[in-house]
């Protein structure tokens, strides 16, 4: 006779402690604790138990009673997550920089710090150095507030393996780095990871922190409010490099080796220019910051990944220099076929352009949307859309800080 398997209490008490916060944060309203249980599928004298317990750890916190009265009975206390005790910490290496960001599960951002830096051809044991050094000014800031840390992440800008393996980061001229060996990812215990998925799961509503309710002030402002916690969608980062993230339901896809969504690196044209993954005609050799100041004439090599000289594209392209114009128009096509591909590959309808294309003139999804739902396979069933970020500013910092805040929400009693 098969012996039966003992149920480990700690175990079920808290995946349903992680039930109820992942419920709160992606409720667009408090909820009572009768709704909780009716939501959840747990028992109210469950809830109550677990709600205690959260309330004592400083996880959610009450609010007013309802003011309306109930046919019988009290009336309800909502409950939602409460700010003020547990953080997680994100930290970014990228091509303008590198710094830290503190954030609580009610998604303040408790502490932050970003250096801008020509990160090309740098040094990664002085970089690290350095970035250990802002991380232990932000964390001494956590203390003084009283806040836990329940997990660390790490943006990177290349292909980062499960194994603590940074093969390439081209464009800061890293190869082949044992991210296990630096002081600052062994003393927080880091998670490195591709900065492009750091940047979607930002995007991800409620995925690690309270979703915050927005303005509707501004077109982009509601386009950026469209995203539901189980949405499909595409991410395409773009910075000098161009990367990507494909997530499904509320998750991102990494692969069978971590590396799925390289969307910079689809070619376009097998004629095109040369790039610096080995092929030629890739996306990011149109679309890229760099290749696009260079092909508007503004600058050249170094100079074109100068801030200013993007400034000088924007004010170019509004201004309708002839140049400018082509670049911008040479790159939305290529954006538009690579989009149309990952769409027809994936099956996923949206796509949400990141990074430093985001801060083009709105109309700019509408064109892309336009000329994308022309070449999409399923075009009688796929109404393509083309939303912007609803976290714009250092999104991959805010998802590697959302990486370590998960450890807690998936194991909350572990830190009780």
């Amino acid at each position: 006779m098969t012996s039966l398997k003992s149920i480990n209490q700690d175990d079920l008490r808290s995946h349903n402690l992680s039930v109820i916060i992942d419920t709160l944060l992606r409720a667009p309203s408090p909820m009572s604790r009768a709704n909780l249980a009716k939501t959840t599928g747990l028992t109210k004298a469950t809830i109550s138990l677990l709600a205690g317990m959260l309330l004592e750890h400083g996880v959610v916190r009450e609010l007013e009673p309802e003011s309306a009265q109930p046919a019988y009975g009290r009336p309800s206390t909502p409950l939602t997550i409460a700010s003020g005790s547990w953080a997680g910490i994100g930290l970014q290496i990228n091509t303008d920089g590198y710094g830290c960001m503190a954030l609580d599960l009610a998604g303040q951002v408790v502490a932050s710090r970003w250096v801008d830096d020509d990160m090309r051809q740098t040094d990664a044991d002085d970089i690290f150095a350095k970035l250990n050094r802002v991380s232990q000014a932000v964390e001494r800031k956590l203390r003084q507030r009283g806040y836990g840390v329940v997990g660390s992440g790490l943006a990177l800008p290349g292909l980062v393996t499960d194994d603590m393996q940074l093969l390439m980061a081209r464009n800061l001229g890293w190869e082949h780095l044992n991210l296990g060996s630096y002081e600052l990812v062994q003393r927080l215990d880091l998670m490195p990871g591709n900065e492009a998925k750091m940047a979607a799961l930002a995007q991800i509503p409620g995925y690690a922190t309270q979703e915050q309710p927005r303005s509707g002030a501004g077109s982009r402002a509601l386009e950026a409010c469209e995203l539901t916690p189980t949405d499909s969608f595409i991410y395409i980062s773009t910075d000098i490099g161009i990367g990507g993230a494909v997530v499904h339901k509320g998750t991102v896809e990494v692969g069978d080796h971590g590396f799925a969504g390289e969307l910079g690196h689809v070619s376009v044209d097998v004629n095109g220019p040369a790039c610096r993954c080995g092929r030629r005609g890739c996306l990011e050799t149109y679309a890229g910051r760099r290749a696009l100041v260079e092909a508007a004439g503004i600058a050249q090599g170094d100079e074109a990944v100068n801030p200013k000289a993007v400034e000088e594209l924007y004010r170019r392209w509004q201004a309708g220099d002839p140049k400018a114009v082509d670049a911008i128009d040479r790159a939305l096509d290529a954006l538009v076929s690579v989009m149309a591909s990952a769409i027809n590959l994936a099956d996923v309808g949206t796509v949400m352009l990141g990074g430093f294309w985001a801060n083009f003139d709105g109309s700019l999804t509408a064109r892309l949307q336009r000329r994308l739902s022309h070449q999409i396979l399923a075009r009688d069933r796929i109404h393509p859309r083309v939303l912007l970020p609803r976290v714009a500013d250092k999104p991959a910092l805010q998802g590697a800080a959302e990486v370590g805040l998960r450890n807690f929400i998936d194991n909350p009693l572990a830190y009780f």
